[in-house]
């Protein structure tokens, strides 16, 4: 049966969709069956950041109003044999229920051994929506203060679920400005929001241009503690304090 973990940001723009689908093809790489779901409904673009866009047929909407068979509506990924996209529709004021949505998961969580879902950014209708079908969640913020208090609220939120297990991915992490107290390290991020911090990733140009980074240690390692392994968080690169 499939995990599915949740992934929420408080503020859109920080990476959260990147990290969705990099986490994706990292446990595809490494075997594991994987559901990419977008649950943005409206501005939804995992299918694009997969590089799946111009592949799919039908959508989760088509499922849950009948017009396919829920395993018709996933997009298999071309390079992953494992990875599968569930995209949803553009149109935004086409209400899907939290309930349709999870019959949706369930029929295909047998299926999978990981179904993340991308949700929208902020605490409106669709985190609920995404965070109600979830077990696990995985906050994502930046080091820019503003990400961080958005993303404090989120957290907060998050402990109403009750979900088994909540960790923090630190995006466009920057080493050097933390060594220069110009901003919080991911680790006293982590401690600030109260969240076990899951991995950090600095800026990589890799990303900026493609989206995925399929030769990115990071996102391996993330994978790797996500799966369990006592991967430590490599301090040397982003747990350091600020020089005092």
């Amino acid at each position: 049966m499939a995990r599915k973990i949740v992934m929420t940001s408080g503020k859109g723009g920080v990476g959260k969709t990147t990290v969705c689908c990099n986490l994706g093809v990292q446990l595809a790489r490494l075997g594991y069956r994987v559901i990419v779901c977008d649950l943005d409904f409206g501005l939804n673009n995992a299918d694009v950041a997969l590089g799946v866009e111009n592949l799919a047929l039908y959508d989760l909407t088509d499922a849950v109003e009948g017009k396919c068979r829920p395993k018709q509506a996933l997009t298999r990924h071309p390079r992953y044999p494992t990875l599968s996209v569930l995209p949803s529709n553009r149109v935004a004021d086409r209400y899907v229920s939290p309930q349709a949505v999870r019959l949706i998961l369930d029929s295909l969580a047998p299926q999978a051994d990981f179904i993340l879902l991308d949700s929208p950014a902020g605490i409106e209708e669709g985190f609920h929506r995404a965070a109600s079908c979830a077990e696990e969640a995985i906050l994502v913020t930046t080091p820019h203060v503003s990400a961080m208090r958005d993303a404090d609220r989120v957290a907060g939120m998050l402990t109403n679920y009750r979900f088994s297990r909540t960790g923090l991915v630190v995006n466009l992490a920057r080493k050097d400005m933390a060594r220069r107290g110009d901003v919080l390290s991911p680790g006293e991020i982590a401690s600030l929001l109260r969240v076990p911090l899951l991995g950090a990733v600095p800026e990589e140009d890799k990303l900026y241009l493609d989206n995925i980074a399929e030769r990115s240690r990071p996102f391996r390692e993330i994978a790797s503690r996500l799966l369990g392994a006592e991967t430590p968080v490599r301090r040397k690169l982003f747990c350091f304090g600020r020089k005092r």
